[in-house]
């Protein structure tokens, strides 16, 4: 009787716990690919231009890019659950700010909306770099599984935001307000189921002694030839998603495909991405190494890119293979920042270095592929390109799924 009454309020914290996490991987995308859909209508409610428009989706890469490096430290000094906790309540307040109705058509309301955005990029960043510090440090046995899980509740998330986008801003004037705001909801319900573990991990773990020689410094992250490999697969797998995302309705259309039928696509792509997230979910830690996982999941990606170059007419074929390398990919690039560091405090800086890097990159993918195609008048160049990078995030994410560990 008294086991019974000692377990069940520890199994009720960990299943607490393990929803808090997919809450917080649930609020990772859907700010922002909610922005999409209803670009058109809020650019013309704010008199913006098509170029300024669209840099809202570029913004939130940016600060992901120059914070990643931040946020370790951070976590470090006040402790990963603050991090998080704080993080998901400055990602609600910022969605309020970046949709709220001030000053419809004029300044301020242009204001709030860069004002909020940016402020939703830097709350998903911290939480970007330090959800898999989390997974690393409590599921250190479990870092694939639960990788592949916040991952594929982050994708259908990301799916139901950019799906229900027009149909809530349809329904009230300014709508594109509602739809964008409402995300704000979800971040509150991640923050009050999270809010526990706030207040009982309120101590700081200090960094462990460096492994090796008594006394020596931890080697420099940069230094270490598995970390930049890690790195490299990190930007291109990330930089190939966003672009693809960004022109794969366009590159269908112009070889034949109907616009309805593209949209329908990159409905496909969503959901399938999910199914490669839960393989790669249920693949990583069964292997004696990750090698097949990269070597399968870029090799999928480039037979839909090549499948959509060669033979347009079996598009949704090459979608749903992209949709599953890219969901995998993802998940294996993720899970790469626990699987290949000794402790949690090395996957935080592990994964601010790759995270920035690989944002970087990712930001600067779709405007370079843009004026690529804008230059020659041609999606076949750009998807050569993309292809190229896919042959050399094979090859990165090949040397960093063998089974070593940062020295």
């Amino acid at each position: 009787m008294t086991a019974h009454a000692t377990t069940t309020p520890r199994g009720t914290r960990l299943s607490l716990a393990l929803v808090g996490l997919l809450l917080i991987g649930a609020n990772l995308r859907a700010g922002i690919t909610a922005v999409g859909p209803v670009l058109d209508d809020l650019r013309l409610d704010l008199g913006l231009s098509s170029s300024t428009a669209s840099a809202l989706i570029s913004v939130p890469l940016v600060a992901f890019a120059v914070l990643s490096p931040v946020a370790p430290a951070v976590a470090r000094r006040f402790g990963v659950e603050r991090v998080l906790g704080a993080s998901l309540a400055l990602l609600a307040v910022s969605i309020v700010v970046r949709s709220a109705p001030w000053g419809v058509g004029t300044l301020s309301g242009v204001v709030s909306l860069w004002v909020g955005t940016a402020g939703l990029g830097v709350a998903v960043a911290f939480l970007n770099v330090v959800l898999p510090v989390l997974v690393k440090r409590d599921h250190p046995d479990r870092i694939g599984a639960m990788t592949g899980l916040y991952s594929s509740v982050q994708s259908a998330a990301a799916a139901v935001a950019a799906g229900l986008a027009v149909p809530i801003a349809g329904t009230v004037q300014h709508g594109w307000r509602l739809s964008l705001g409402i995300w704000a909801g979800l971040a509150l319900i991640g923050l009050a189921v999270f809010l526990p573990r706030m207040r009982r991990r309120a101590a700081v773990t200090p960094p462990p002694a460096p492994t090796g020689s008594p006394g020596a410094p931890a080697r420099p992250i940069w230094r270490s030839a598995l970390a930049w490999q890690v790195t490299v697969f990190m930007g291109l797998q990330s930089t190939v998603y966003y672009t693809l995302i960004t022109f794969l309705p366009s590159i269908e259309q112009a070889v034949g495909t109907s616009a309805a039928a593209a949209g329908w696509h990159q409905f496909v792509l969503q959901i399938l991405s999910i199914a490669g997230a839960l393989s790669s979910a249920a693949l990583i830690q069964r292997l004696p190494d990750q090698r097949p996982l990269a070597l399968a999941y870029a090799l999928l990606c480039g037979v839909g890119v090549a499948g959509i170059l060669l033979v347009p007419p079996l598009a949704v074929l090459w979608v749903a293979a992209i949709g599953v390398g890219v969901g995998g990919g993802v998940v294996f690039a993720l899970s790469l920042f626990g699987l290949r560091t000794a402790d949690h405090h090395r996957a935080g800086t592990l994964s601010g270095m790759a995270q920035c890097l690989g944002y970087l990159v990712a930001a600067a993918g779709p405007p370079a592929i843009g004026a690529l195609h804008d230059a020659t008048g041609s999606w076949t160049p750009p998807l050569l390109v993309v292809l190229a990078m896919l042959a050399v995030a094979l090859v990165a994410g090949v040397l960093a799924g063998r089974n070593r560990v940062l020295a």
